[in-house]
């Protein structure tokens, strides 16, 4: 890994090679894969992991490993809590590891605050050059702070003790966390009047990090803003929300990937994917339009296509995926080794695929736990996601006079109390309205909470 590259050397090798390749064209509905390699393990029944380039010719693996999600366990010293359970996080990152992986994704807030330091505990157990870290300067504190310089002082703590936590003196992927969230105003009291980005871009120099990019939701005028301003702070890598839902039809905070993406590509800027599953909402889609899919592929699974989607443009550097669980990491790993581009008209069938899941009314959440912990205890995310399983698995009635009204009434009520208990059920919301602000899909929470609840004790009084 060439981390002692000086940008200066790596602009010209760019510019040389600029004139020796032909530039490829926005690679969605395309089939060819630009600086892919396979090089990598062979895997068991599979091929080689698909690698691509980033500016500083590093081979990345197109499949990142997301660490918002580790798998957690009851704390035997408080039950009412949550630990990481380390041992399932070390085999996981393990796995991943000895089968190509090699970017890890995390964040200062992710599982509760735990994240950084449970990844840096399975990292470290590895040769510090067999992989990539990823995280972000999280300062959302900045918003309940006027004191410009008091902002740096705790960004900078915050830095540091990212670097304590993943167990190492360097970053490799530095992230300004949630850019656009607020508008320009936020943007520029977290990152600009504060001082944070140009000691973030000092320590790039310094080569503490050794690549400088963002994440992006919100307000698209801070998107353009930050790349208007690339000749001068020279992002390394962008983080974009693209899948085939929100390609063309993204709504709430996120912006149509298809401009995003096309924005960073005129750029040569690499694009970092998150939410390649919509938040698990493309894992699983009703059930005509996973036989459809079926049909076309039949081994493979829906997910899949999802992540064949996310990786077929060129530009696309990794996509990142929360494994909570193996079997996630392993579908994962067979898709991306090696990946198959999605063709023309496989991109058509996944268009027209979104086009009819507008049409189901389930909530768009990506379950990236932003709106918690609920002061009143309420399990944001598992209401919503059993909810919008329902609606995929057709199990939603909309009448008692439906032929399949008491089948799929009982499996809603069961499923509901066994997935969330009940002091946790949307029963239970207030509608404080604490949690709106940090949904980055511009939930209406309070509001869908009512809607779910009011349609939960009809079905249970049976008066649908």
């Amino acid at each position: 890994m060439k981390h002692n590259i000086s940008r200066r050397e790596a602009l010209r090798r760019i510019a040389a090679a600029a004139g020796a390749v032909a530039a490829s064209p926005l690679l969605i509905g395309c089939s060819g894969s630009g600086d892919t390699s396979t090089a990598g393990a062979p895997k068991p029944g599979q091929g080689r992991m698909t690698y691509r380039k980033n500016l500083h010719g590093d081979d990345v693996s197109i499949l990142g490993y997301g660490c918002m999600r580790w798998p957690t366990i009851p704390d035997p010293a408080n039950p009412d809590k949550e630990i990481v359970d380390q041992d399932a996080v070390n085999s996981l990152v393990d796995y991943a590891i000895e089968h190509g992986v090699n970017y890890f994704d995390t964040a200062p807030p992710y599982v509760q605050g735990m994240s950084e330091h449970s990844t840096g505990i399975a990292l470290s157990r590895h040769p510090r050059d067999s992989y990539y870290i990823a995280t972000k300067m999280s300062n959302f504190f900045a918003n309940d702070m006027d004191d410009p310089k008091k902002i740096l002082e705790e960004s900078i703590k915050m830095y540091r003790n990212s670097m304590k936590e993943l167990q190492t003196d360097y970053i490799d992927y530095y992230l300004l966390h949630f850019c656009g969230g607020g508008g320009m105003p936020v943007f520029e009291k977290r990152f600009l009047t504060s001082g944070v980005l140009d000691f973030l871009l000092k320590e790039r120099e310094a080569g503490r990090i050794r690549n400088l990019g963002f994440s992006y939701h919100g307000d698209v005028k801070v998107f353009d803003y930050m790349l208007s301003r690339n000749d001068e702070w020279k992002w390394d890598f962008v983080q974009i929300q693209l899948n085939y839902s929100d390609w063309k039809h993204a709504s709430g905070f996120n912006y149509p990937a298809e401009y995003l993406y096309a924005e960073l590509e005129k750029r040569n800027i690499p694009a970092v994917i998150m939410e390649p599953l919509q938040g698990g909402r493309l894992a699983t889609l009703t059930q005509p339009l996973n036989a459809r899919l079926k049909q076309r592929r039949p081994d493979d699974s829906i997910a899949s296509w999802a992540f064949r989607y996310a990786g077929t443009p060129e530009g696309v550097l990794t996509v990142l995926s929360g494994m909570t669980y193996k079997e996630h990491l392993e579908d994962n790993l067979a898709t991306y080794s090696p990946l198959e581009p999605c063709t023309p008209e496989e991109v058509a069938l996944l268009e027209d695929t979104a086009v009819k899941l507008i049409e189901f009314p389930s909530v768009p959440c990506t379950r990236c736990s932003y709106c918690m912990p609920c002061p009143y205890g309420i399990n944001i995310p598992a209401v919503f996601a059993h909810y919008n399983k329902c609606i995929n698995d057709d199990n939603l009635p909309s009448s008692t006079a439906d032929p399949n009204y008491a089948k799929a009434r009982r499996a809603y009520l069961v499923g509901y109390d066994r997935s969330v208990e009940r002091l946790r059920q949307a029963d239970h919301c207030i509608g404080c309205g604490q949690c709106k602000p940090h949904c980055p899909q511009t939930i209406d929470i309070p509001a869908e909470m009512a809607r779910i609840d009011q349609y939960t004790e009809k079905l249970r009084q049976n008066r649908i």
